[in-house]
């Protein structure tokens, strides 16, 4: 039965599921333990609507963000430069 399973042919099949279930588990717990607006604990429920904008933009402007901020938006700058720009 584990033959069946473990052939060579499945692995990048097992590398994309493991991989998309990392970034949602990443993001799942980023989203739970950081963002402002969830509040798992009774006594911060019982706080209701805060108006706490410091913090949200703490969390909107995080380090990738701010990384890519003034970067093109391209995957490979340099290909596509070269396919795409004229000949100097």
């Amino acid at each position: 039965m584990a033959s069946r399973w473990l052939r060579p042919e499945v692995y990048p099949l097992f590398v994309a599921v493991g991989a998309a279930v990392g970034i949602c588990g990443f993001s799942m717990v980023r989203h739970i333990c950081i963002n402002p607006e969830v509040r798992v604990s009774k006594e911060n429920r019982a706080a209701g609507v805060l108006d706490n904008f410091a913090e949200g933009e703490k969390y909107q402007e995080h380090m990738l963000r701010k990384f890519v901020r003034n970067k093109s938006p391209e995957i490979m700058p340099g290909i596509n430069s070269f396919f795409a720009d004229p000949a100097k």
